[in-house]
C-alpha cells in the first residue's frame, strides 16, 4: 500500500514493478472504471534501428532481381 503525494502521485511496489516488467520510460495508461483506477503499462519504444538485421539471413544472389523487379513492373502496367 503506498499514500497519494500532494503532486497526486503513488508509488508502485518494487514486487508489482519487477512482475509487470515498468521500468523508467514505461508509460502508464489511466483508465477509471467505477470506484477505481485501472493502470495499464506500455513498454517505451526502443530507439535501436532494425535496419540490416535480416542481412545475415537472406542472400541476395539467391534471386534474380531484374526479373523481379521487371514482373512488378508488368503487374503495375497490366492493373493500370
Amino acid at each position: 500500500m503506498s499514500n497519494v503525494t500532494t503532486r497526486g502521485q503513488i508509488t508502485i511496489d518494487q514486487t508489482a514493478r519487477k512482475a509487470l516488467n515498468v521500468q523508467p520510460g514505461t508509460q502508464a495508461v489511466q483508465i477509471v472504471v467505477g470506484d477505481h483506477l485501472e493502470v495499464y503499462f506500455l513498454p517505451p519504444r526502443h530507439r535501436r534501428s532494425l535496419f540490416g538485421v535480416l542481412a545475415t539471413k537472406i542472400d541476395p544472389d539467391t534471386y534474380d532481381w531484374d526479373a523481379i523487379r521487371e514482373a512488378a513492373a508488368d503487374a503495375i502496367a497490366r492493373d493500370a
